[in-house]
């Protein structure tokens, strides 16, 4: 078996309510099958959702339930190519840090877990609130320390 040039052992996916993050984590899935790697999901949680969860106004039960669904179309798709998969939720806005935002977000994780590869979901065209990774493609491209896929 040839060489590689890349050691893959975790690979990270930001992932919202968009069709567009579950393509990305079929890559993000289909490179860790390749690398023998696991994958890590970050559900990234949008401006208002954080707002009205501070605000009190939302139950958090419910935001909860929203990010499981999320992350369990990530670990559905991870079972089929038998490679593990860990998640996480993580606010991708402030209303203390102007410095808090979705790629932002994408990056610190991606340092936290010591992540070597990441599959970043490009732009959704829709404008759903619920879609909240729209400008941390471009963000995590020019920033990041890791490889990055934007799909």
């Amino acid at each position: 078996m040839p060489s590689r040039p890349l050691s893959i052992d975790l690979v990270l996916v930001p992932v919202d309510q968009s069709e567009e993050a579950t393509r990305a984590a079929e890559y993000a899935v289909a490179i860790a099958a390749e690398y023998d790697a696991a994958v890590h999901a970050v559900h990234v949680l949008g401006e208002d959702v954080v707002r009205a969860i501070e605000r009190g106004a939302v139950d958090e039960d419910a935001v909860f339930e929203e990010s499981r669904a999320v992350t369990d179309t990530v670990s559905g798709i991870a079972a089929d190519a038998d490679v593990s998969v860990s998640t996480s939720v993580a606010y991708g806005f402030s209303t203390t840090s102007k410095l808090l935002h979705p790629g932002s977000v994408v990056l610190d994780t991606a340092e936290e877990l010591d992540a070597d590869f990441i599959v970043v979901p490009r732009e959704p065209v829709s404008g759903d609130p619920g879609e909240v990774l729209a400008k941390a493609a471009e963000y995590v491209l020019l920033y990041a320390s890791q490889p990055v896929l934007s799909v």
